[in-house]
């Protein structure tokens, strides 16, 4: 489950194919943007989640990611 890896584990065939459609619905600048402001709340949700964890997410998954997984970044820049 993907809040598992977000708290220090490791990502599963799921997770990853999370990441991969996110990757590919996110092709504008606009689009990004988007994606950024719903993975940040996303991730707001979840008291537990570790920003390091969130961050190694594509990575983990192969996936290089436009859209940054954090709680506090600002995705208007």
């Amino acid at each position: 489950m993907i809040v598992d890896l977000l708290q220090g584990g490791e990502p599963g065939a799921a997770c990853c194919s999370g990441v991969k459609n996110l990757k590919g619905m996110a092709a504008t600048t606009d689009d990004r943007r988007t994606a950024c402001n719903c993975v940040k709340a996303a991730a707001n949700r979840y008291t537990n989640l570790k920003d390091d964890a969130a961050q190694a997410l594509a990575s983990k998954c192969g996936v290089a990611m436009d859209v940054p997984v954090s709680k506090t970044i600002n995705c208007d820049s």
